[in-house]
């Protein structure tokens, strides 16, 4: 039997306000776990995108998924697939539309999460075809209901830690058993619905240390949303 190849669909770097993760650190740590690539998911940016091509050439073996954690009106929403930024804290109708119109992937971020999740009313309406139904940030609670959500309304489910520190790496991640050789694949996959998930949710300790992380990095950016 083959085994499913593995990717970590959503980690920030340094191009982030609150991830201090150099792009090499994260190759190699994820290297390290076995998984066999990522989804590059800054807050409201692509400017990671032209070192991400560099690291496909240098690591031809790995699978690196251009991709952007974009703020709308409601919550976050991952666009996997896209070279340009939505404009942020717009409507996640509108959002969803204007990632799709260009060739990407809408995906929901953690709907339930407590901060920055769309809620149910959000992941009910929403037009996408897939959440995020295991975030490795995100208590067990929070992505139960993300599972049931998917389950209810036939969506696809994707994983991924949400890592923006070495520690958070790999948590969580993507299954997809046939192997994508290029990032339309992995897109494709996801619209199929061919992809389950893997990892864990965030423990008490941890929910606890992200929020004393989460609300530091607030105090020192003025209290600025992300």
């Amino acid at each position: 039997m083959i085994a499913p190849v593995r990717l970590d669909l959503h980690v920030h770097s340094d191009r982030s306000p609150d991830s201090s993760l150099d792009l090499g650190t994260i190759v190699g740590r994820i290297r390290a776990l076995g998984l066999q690539g990522f989804a590059l998911t800054d807050h409201n940016t692509v400017a990671g995108h032209p070192a991400l091509r560099d690291l496909a050439l240098a690591h031809p073996d790995l699978l690196f998924v251009p991709g952007i954690e974009v703020s709308t009106i409601e919550g976050h929403l991952l666009g996997y697939g896209v070279d340009e930024a939505p404009p942020p804290r717009r409507p996640l109708a509108e959002t969803v539309r204007w990632i799709r119109e260009r060739g990407g992937e809408p995906v929901l971020a953690h709907p339930f999460r407590w901060s920055h999740g769309v809620g149910g009313k959000g992941a009910r309406g929403a037009d996408v075809r897939a959440v995020e139904g295991l975030n490795g940030q995100t208590s067990r609670r929070a992505n139960r209901a993300g599972l049931e959500i998917a389950r209810q309304r036939g969506l696809a489910v994707v994983g991924g830690s949400d890592a923006h520190t070495v520690r958070g790496l790999g948590t969580a991640y993507t299954t997809l058993q046939a192997r994508p050789a290029t990032v339309a694949d992995v897109l494709e996959a996801i619209r199929r619905g061919q992809v389950g998930v893997g990892g864990n949710s965030l423990g008490f300790g941890g929910r606890l240390r992200w929020t004393a992380r989460n609300t530091m990095l607030r105090v020192r950016r003025g209290f600025r949303p992300v």
